[in-house]
């Protein structure tokens, strides 16, 4: 297969790292997306990857506990550092060279996010994964997914998910729940399908970014996306 894309961005949230073990991060579930990612590395495809925290806090449930905002946020970026790390040493030990570039300083661990260092990294064929979302509390890691994306040029976001798509209603949930194949983004936000936040969702709706929204842990799904194949549901326009 021939890729149709040549620089993409993969958003995963923290959750998909879980696995079967209800909490933390499965190193067989960090295994098994090292593989897929590896198997589009191969097609000399440049690939940029943000990961949510989810696993380990997340933001917004911590401010509905009675937290401050701000402060659950960045606790939220903390986590989605850690899950950047996980990810870096399993794609490591597939044999991609990986850096790891953080939205806020901690030298010790990461290198800081310099949008040309970035490119530059992509241009030599390493796999960034941009950590701590945008460094501002307010703003998710689907945000900061379709700003990296944007900043780097990728052609595509590739959205990987729990459900084979977008649903019209969640089809956990409501067995009525009916397949979306291709969806405008006005359309999204006028429906308020949760694919992502509203930020988001407008975000690339301005800049044209298209999305791809699929199951990840259908084995060859992100190959596929990437080689242009009728996977999942296409967000555009």
């Amino acid at each position: 297969m021939q890729p149709r894309y040549k620089r993409i961005l993969l958003k995963l949230s923290g959750e998909a790292l879980v696995g079967g073990q209800g909490y933390g991060i499965s190193p067989d579930m960090l295994g098994y997306v090292a593989g897929e990612v590896h198997s589009v590395f191969e097609l000399d495809v440049q690939i940029a990857i943000v990961v949510g925290g989810g696993n380990i806090f997340r933001g917004i449930a911590g401010a509905a506990s009675g937290m401050d905002r701000s402060a659950a946020d960045h606790m939220g970026m903390l986590a989605t550092v850690i899950n950047s790390v996980a990810l870096q040493d399993a794609l490591e030990r597939e044999g991609m060279p990986t850096r790891v570039l953080t939205a806020i300083s901690m030298h010790e661990v990461a290198e800081p996010y310099i949008l040309r260092r970035a490119t530059r990294h992509l241009e030599r064929g390493r796999v960034v994964i941009f950590a701590a979302g945008t460094g501002n509390p307010y703003f998710t890691t689907d945000t900061a997914a379709v700003l990296r994306a944007q900043e780097v040029h990728a052609e595509i976001l590739l959205k990987a998910t729990k459900v084979d798509g977008l649903y019209d209603a969640d089809p956990v949930t409501d067995r009525h729940a009916r397949f979306i194949k291709s969806i405008t983004y006005m359309e999204v936000l006028e429906r308020r399908l949760r694919v992502m936040d509203t930020t988001a969702i407008s975000l690339a709706m301005d800049n044209h970014l298209p999305l791809a929204v699929f199951k990840l842990d259908v084995p060859d799904n992100i190959r596929r996306v990437v080689c242009g194949q009728d996977v999942g549901t296409r967000i555009m326009g």
